[in-house]
C-alpha cells in the first residue's frame, strides 16, 4: 500500500471504503524525462496522479508550434478521460524526472459508476466545479438556504380585495386573515395597502371607516415571479425601500412575500445594516452604518451566498449610501436638477467592497446652480468621510470635467467618439457603465441614447475599443498552466478586466442597455451572439475571479490596510480545487480574447 494523498478533489468525493479500496491498488512507477507515459490513441488503463516532476500534454494532430496543450506538476491528475473514453486523445511525457501513482483503470471505472458525484467531477465544465467550490467553503452547509430558495418558498396567499371595500373592512380582513397587508382589484389594475396605511389614513389623513380603500392604496408594485430567488426579493426591498414584494405570475397576483419572512428564512445580518442606514440622520450615524458593510460581506461570503447576490445586495446598499449622502449635502433646491451617476465596478453593480469614486453629474438645460462646484467638492468629501477613496483618474464630480448640462454631455460625447484616442476610449468606457442614483434618471437615459447611436454602428470606432482586452497577458504559461510568481498575478488585468471589457464591447456594438456584465451576457446570449454555455463560463470565470481577489481584500483589511485593491493571487496559496478551476477560467478568457480578435478584426 502506497502512501496516497486522498483529502483533495475529486478523491474527497469518495467514502471512505473507495478510499481504502485506492489506497490498496494504486501503485508507484517511475519515468525517465522523455518518456512518453501515455501515447495518443493508447487505450487508457491507468490514472495518474503526479507525486514529483512534471508531464508535457501534447496534441500530435496540431502544428508543433501549438502542439503542447498543457503541463501537469506534483499533486495533478491525468488520463481520467482517457480512461473513460476508452483510449487517449492526446500524448504525454515526462517532462522531467517523475514519479506517478498509478491507479488501475478498471477500479476508477467501477468508483465512476458506483458514484456520481466522483464521475461527474471528469466531465464538469466551469459552471458545475464553482459550486462543487462554493461547498467546500466554510459556511457552505446553508448553501441550500441562501442560493437554491425559491420566492414560493416563502410566499403568503395574496388577500385581493374588491375595488369597493371600505377602510373598516378592509381592517376587518386583515385582523381575519392575520395579515400584514393586502391587495386591491381595480379593474386589470392591483394596488397594496398595508397596516401602516390604513393607521395613517385614519389618524393622519382624515379617512373615515366608510371611505373606500383603493384611494389610500399604492398602484407603482415592486413585483416579482414565484421562480425567482428569493435572495433577489431582498435585493429589491434594500433597493426600493419597501417592506414587500407582490408575486406577479403570468400577470396575475400569485403570492406577497414579507420582509419578516425573508429574514427569518435567511437570518441575515443584510436588513439591520440596510435599517441602520436608512435611520441615519446625519452623517456621523450613516458613516457608522457604512464602517459596517465589510462585516456584512465576511457574513454572506460565510453562509455561502452566491456572489452575483452579495454584488447585487451590497450595490443596493452603497446605492442608498451615497443617496442620503447627496441628501445631506446638496440643498434641497439642487437635489433634483439633475442626475448623479456613478460608474466602474460601481455602475456596473459589480462592487463588493468599496472601490474608488467613480460618479459624474448631469444637469437639466438651463439649470441655475451658482455654488454647483463648492457644493460637488464637499460632496466628494462626504463620500471619503464615508469610506469611498478618491478616484486616481480624478473620475469624480468635484472635476468639472465629469458634471455638466445634458447638451455638454452630449457634445462631450460627440468629441470621444470622433477621436478614439487612448484618453477619449477610456473615458466612453467609463461612461457606458453609467448607473442612476439620485435625481431625474432620465437625463442618463437620454445621454446613453447618444452614446449608444453613435458606437454601436462605427465599426473602426469599435474595433479600437475592443482592442483594449489584449492590453494585458493572460497569467498562463506558453504549455497552458498557471504562472507563479512570488507576488501573485494579477487577477484584475489578467482575469477580470478582459471578461468586464470584451463583454461591454460587444453590448455596445448591440445598443444592450444593460450596464451588468452578468445582465450583459445575458442579453448577448439571448440575442445569439455568444452561445449560452460560453456567456455562462464567462460569467463563472469572473465570478471566480471576483471572489478570490475579495478573500485577498477582506485578509488585507484584516492586516491593517484601509483600501486593498487585492488583486494580486499567489496561486501557491491556493486549494488544489482554486487552482484547478484558476486555470480553466483563464483557458476561457482567452478563448474569448480569440473570438473577440475574430468578431472585431484584432488581428489587424
Amino acid at each position: 500500500m502506497v502512501d496516497l494523498d486522498l483529502t483533495q478533489l475529486p478523491f474527497a468525493l469518495l467514502d471512505a471504503v473507495s478510499l481504502e479500496q485506492l489506497r490498496g491498488a494504486a501503485d508507484l512507477s517511475y519515468f525517465e524525462k522523455g518518456e512518453v507515459i501515455l501515447d495518443a490513441g493508447q487505450a487508457g488503463n491507468w490514472v495518474y496522479l503526479i507525486h514529483k516532476g512534471a508531464v508535457t500534454e501534447l496534441d500530435v494532430l496540431a502544428p508543433s508550434a501549438r502542439s503542447r496543450i498543457g503541463l501537469y506538476t506534483a499533486g495533478d491528475l491525468f488520463g481520467a478521460i482517457s480512461v473513460l473514453n476508452g483510449k487517449s486523445r492526446y500524448r504525454f511525457v515526462a517532462d522531467q524526472q517523475t514519479l506517478c501513482y498509478l491507479v488501475p483503470g478498471e477500479l476508477f471505472q467501477r468508483l465512476c459508476n458506483h458514484n456520481n458525484a466522483f464521475a461527474d467531477y471528469f466531465r464538469q465544465r466551469l459552471t458545475e466545479k464553482s459550486q462543487l467550490l462554493v461547498e467546500q467553503r466554510e459556511g457552505g452547509v446553508t448553501l441550500a438556504g441562501f442560493m437554491l430558495a425559491r420566492i414560493r418558498d416563502c410566499m403568503r396567499p395574496p388577500l385581493i380585495m374588491d375595488a369597493d371595500i371600505s377602510i373598516h373592512d378592509a381592517v376587518s380582513a386583515l385582523k381575519t386573515h392575520r395579515a400584514d397587508s393586502l391587495l386591491i382589484r381595480r379593474g386589470n389594475e392591483f394596488g397594496v395597502v398595508t397596516k401602516t396605511d390604513l393607521l395613517n389614513a385614519l389618524v393622519l389623513g382624515g379617512h373615515c371607516n366608510a371611505d373606500p380603500a383603493r384611494v389610500i392604496a399604492h398602484y407603482d408594485l415592486v413585483t416579482a415571479r414565484s421562480d425567482e430567488f428569493l435572495f433577489s426579493a431582498l435585493v429589491s426591498m434594500t433597493r426600493h425601500e419597501v417592506a414587500r414584494v407582490v408575486v406577479m405570475d403570468r400577470g396575475r397576483p400569485a403570492g406577497v412575500v414579507e420582509l419578516t419572512d425573508v429574514l427569518s428564512y435567511f437570518s441575515s445580518r443584510s436588513y439591520v445594516v440596510g435599517l441602520e442606514i436608512e435611520k441615519a440622520d446625519d452623517l456621523d450615524t450613516l458613516a457608522l452604518a457604512s464602517a459596517r458593510l465589510p462585516e456584512l460581506v465576511r457574513a454572506l461570503m460565510a453562509q455561502g451566498v452566491k456572489l452575483r447576490f452579495a454584488m447585487d445586495l451590497l450595490a443596493a446598499l452603497n446605492g442608498r449610501i451615497i443617496s442620503k449622502a447627496w441628501h445631506f449635502t446638496v440643498p434641497e433646491p439642487h437635489r433634483q436638477t439633475g442626475c448623479l451617476i456613478v460608474m466602474g465596478s460601481e455602475g456596473r453593480g459589480e462592487q463588493i467592497l468599496k472601490t474608488d469614486q467613480d460618479n459624474g453629474l448631469i444637469l437639466d438645460d438651463g439649470a441655475i446652480w451658482p455654488d454647483q462646484a463648492g457644493t460637488m467638492n464637499r460632496f466628494t468629501d462626504t463620500l471619503l468621510r464615508l469610506g469611498y477613496p478618491p478616484c486616481p483618474g480624478n473620475v469624480m464630480v468635484s472635476n468639472p470635467d465629469w458634471t455638466g448640462s445634458q447638451t455638454r454631455w452630449h457634445a462631450r460625447i460627440q468629441r470621444w467618439a470622433a477621436d478614439s484616442g487612448g484618453d477619449t476610449l477610456l473615458n466612453l468606457s467609463i461612461m457606458a457603465d453609467a448607473h442612476p442614483i439620485v435625481g431625474n434618471a432620465g437625463l442618463l437615459d437620454n445621454m446613453r441614447d447618444t452614446l449608444l447611436d453613435r458606437c454601436s454602428t462605427d465599426q473602426v470606432l469599435m474595433s479600437h475599443f475592443a482592442r483594449g482586452v489584449l492590453r494585458f497577458s493572460t497569467p498562463l504559461t506558453l504549455f497552458g498552466t498557471l504562472k507563479k510568481p512570488e507576488h501573485g498575478i494579477d487577477i484584475k488585468k489578467g482575469g477580470i478586466f478582459p471578461i468586464v471589457h470584451g463583454v461591454r464591447a460587444l453590448a455596445m456594438s448591440q445598443s444592450i442597455r444593460e450596464t451588468s456584465t452578468f445582465d450583459r451576457l445575458e442579453q448577448l446570449s439571448g440575442r445569439g451572439i455568444t452561445d449560452r454555455h460560453f456567456a455562462e463560463d464567462l460569467g463563472e470565470a469572473l465570478s471566480l475571479f471576483s471572489e478570490l481577489r475579495l478573500k485577498r481584500q477582506l485578509a488585507a483589511l484584516d492586516a491593517g490596510d484601509t483600501y486593498p485593491d487585492g488583486n494580486h493571487i499567489v496561486v501557491q496559496e491556493l486549494s488544489s480545487l482554486e487552482r484547478d478551476m484558476l486555470r480553466d477560467a483563464l483557458h476561457v478568457v482567452n478563448e474569448f480574447k480569440q473570438r473577440l480578435s475574430r468578431r472585431f478584426h484584432l488581428e489587424y
